[in-house]
């Protein structure tokens, strides 16, 4: 089993961050358009999906109705917050994480009845 460095995952926050190697879809020169853009699109793409799948029930007539009465932002909104419970999620999920990685190898916690 190899050994852990517990001094670099202490140091998590004091990493340094290269925007040029951050995997993004960003073209260079049109980041601020592309981000509008995804700002836009993809809370709306998620919202729709979300009333097809889940009120619609995956009718395609039932969807059709529903979406002639549905205002956008209405539908983004919706999606927005999907995205924005997802994105809290992963935070959770990677601090929980983080902290299992970052405690001491030799130290484990009994469980005790209070």
């Amino acid at each position: 089993m190899p050994k852990r460095d517990i001094q670099s995952s202490k140091k998590f926050s004091q990493k340094e961050v290269d925007l040029a190697q951050t995997p993004l879809f960003f073209p260079e020169g049109f980041e601020k358009i592309f981000l509008a853009l995804y700002f836009v699109t993809l809370p709306y793409i998620a919202g729709l999906m979300f009333l097809f799948f889940y009120v619609a029930e995956g009718q395609i007539e039932l969807f059709l109705s529903l979406y002639e009465k549905q205002a956008f932002i209405l539908t983004w909104s919706i999606g927005y917050e999907i995205i924005a419970a997802l994105i809290l999620l992963w935070v959770v999920k990677m601090s929980i994480s983080f902290a299992n990685e970052s405690r001491k190898p030799g130290i484990k916690k009994q469980f005790r009845r209070p």
